[in-house]
């Protein structure tokens, strides 16, 4: 079987290196902005999985200007090995939620630090309008500019369920949208959301497919203390994947995504002092570690996604 820098699919890590002839990290930003699923525009609470950090609880402090957020992440990240590039990462809460000449401000900020390669900023895709994609064109041909829009999953009983708060048709207009201005989309889905099967998550597998996405994230369901997901979950309402459950999804998913979707993640790992289950995720290296061996010995592997576009 081959391997893209000791990975059996085409990982994010495979493709940055390609890309910008080196290993590249993430420093993860805080813009300060909120959500219209917490600020009363459409609910109050969030989404039913989020924590009060907007799942941004590694961003840095929001206190410090986005340059001295910079600054000290990469402190922080260079201190083990060197680094020279990074890419930044709007990540807590909704950011394109915000007057665009904020947006211009910290987004402009961001690239102008000379490490910093490109720009990935996590929104929704009903906080893109027509300003937000103008200004974000404009910078995709400054520096590379992603977005990543949280899909969770193409199914409305889960979505309303999860209180997403937006149809389906919405999230294609987005990307349509982005892809027009030649911006790369990277879709984040949650396995494991209560009332999906293999079958309901391999549907959305199967759909992106479809969708002029370039990357796409596969995130663990966790259950984070102080969410109306933890009050569900210990009432008994649902139950969280078993370890072994996991990483043969993962490798279902992996064999049905077309091989041109870069795998930005395959598993994802809460913050220890809030997660509540499941509590194996906490050991993400041994997760990855026991997904890769899993995948040299699972003979029937043939997946699409071992073989990325070139």
């Amino acid at each position: 079987m081959m391997q893209w820098n000791g990975k059996p699919y085409h990982s994010l890590d495979y493709m940055l290196r390609q890309r910008f002839g080196e290993k590249v990290y993430k420093v993860t930003l805080n813009g300060g902005m909120s959500c219209p699923n917490r600020d009363g525009t459409l609910g109050h609470r969030g989404c039913i999985f989020c924590s009060e950090g907007g799942s941004g609880d590694f961003a840095a402090d929001a206190s410090l200007s986005i340059s001295q957020q910079i600054e000290s992440q990469i402190a922080l990240l260079s201190e083990k090995r060197p680094i020279h590039k990074y890419i930044a990462y709007f990540q807590a809460y909704t950011n394109t939620y915000a007057p665009v000449d904020y947006l211009r401000k910290i987004f402009t900020e961001a690239l102008s630090h000379p490490q910093i390669a490109a720009l990935s900023i996590g929104t929704r895709p009903d906080c893109l309008g027509d300003e937000v994609i103008d200004l974000l064109s404009e910078l995709n041909r400054q520096k590379p500019v992603w977005v990543e829009l949280g899909l969770q999953t193409i199914h409305e009983t889960t979505a309303e369920y999860i209180r997403r708060g937006y149809p389906l048709i919405t999230f294609e207009t987005a990307v349509q949208a982005l892809r027009r201005e030649g911006i790369e989309v990277i879709v984040h889905t949650i396995l494991g959301l209560p009332g999906e099967n293999c079958k309901d998550i391999l549907a959305t597998m199967e759909y992106l497919n479809t969708k002029d996405i370039q990357g796409i994230k596969l995130q663990l369901l966790h259950v984070l203390r102080g969410t109306d997901l933890a009050l569900d979950y210990e009432k008994g309402s649902f139950r969280v994947l078993e370890r072994d459950e996991y990483l043969d999804l993962v490798i279902q998913c992996l064999e049905h995504l077309d091989p041109g979707i870069v795998i930005h993640r395959v598993t994802g790992d809460g913050p220890k002092e809030l997660l509540t289950a499941p509590v194996w995720a906490a050991r993400k290296r041994e997760v990855l570690n026991l997904l890769h061996h899993r995948m040299k010995e699972y003979k029937s592997f043939q997946g699409k996604a071992l073989i990325p576009h070139t």
